[in-house]
């Protein structure tokens, strides 16, 4: 019999009001809160940080908008011809 890999758990205190709130949302979508709260995430997610399957691992501009205003100078260009 396989398990499973562990996965972390995160956990989140919130207003009554926004639980309820969750509750409805996810009703409304015939989802459970979980459920609800799983997608929410993923689709942020991929808002922010795109559909890369190596997410921000990858050191790039796009990843690292700070590291790129680092990378793109004048000095530094001429390791971009090595």
């Amino acid at each position: 019999m396989e398990s499973s890999p562990k996965r972390p758990r995160i956990s989140l205190d919130v207003r009554p009001e926004v639980r309820r709130r969750l509750r409805l949302a996810a009703a409304k979508r015939d989802l459970t809160v979980r459920q609800y709260i799983l997608e929410a995430i993923e689709e942020r997610l991929r808002e922010d940080l795109g559909d890369e399957s190596e997410g921000m691992l990858a050191l790039t501009a796009k990843a690292d908008p700070v590291l790129a205003g680092l990378w793109d100078n004048p000095r530094d260009s001429q390791y971009d011809r090595v």
